[in-house]
């Protein structure tokens, strides 16, 4: 996996006790159009401390072009940021 670490935008859902459920995302590479990646599976879902901010970590799974992919999602918990972290 390739370490990105790119801002995106997110639509996301939440239930009553607050857990997060992404739903899809948009990022644009260079000067290309931007691309709408919708999220089919999460995998797995952490919280992490880098320098003392909190940041949800999932790890999801999605089909890009015809190839199943999986790649992280990094939330920032302060901020309320989202990055596409690994691809």
């Amino acid at each position: 996996m390739k370490v990105l670490m790119k801002s995106v935008d997110m639509i996301y859902l939440s239930n009553s006790e607050g857990v997060i459920f992404p739903i899809k995302f948009r990022y644009r590479e260079g000067d290309q159009e931007p691309k709408v990646i919708r999220i089919e599976r999460i995998i797995d879902r952490k919280e992490e401390r880098i320098a003392g901010n909190r940041m949800l970590v999932f790890t999801l799974q999605t089909t890009i072009d015809g190839v199943e992919r999986i790649f992280e999602m990094k939330y920032e918990i302060q901020t309320f940021k989202w990055y596409l972290y690994k691809l």
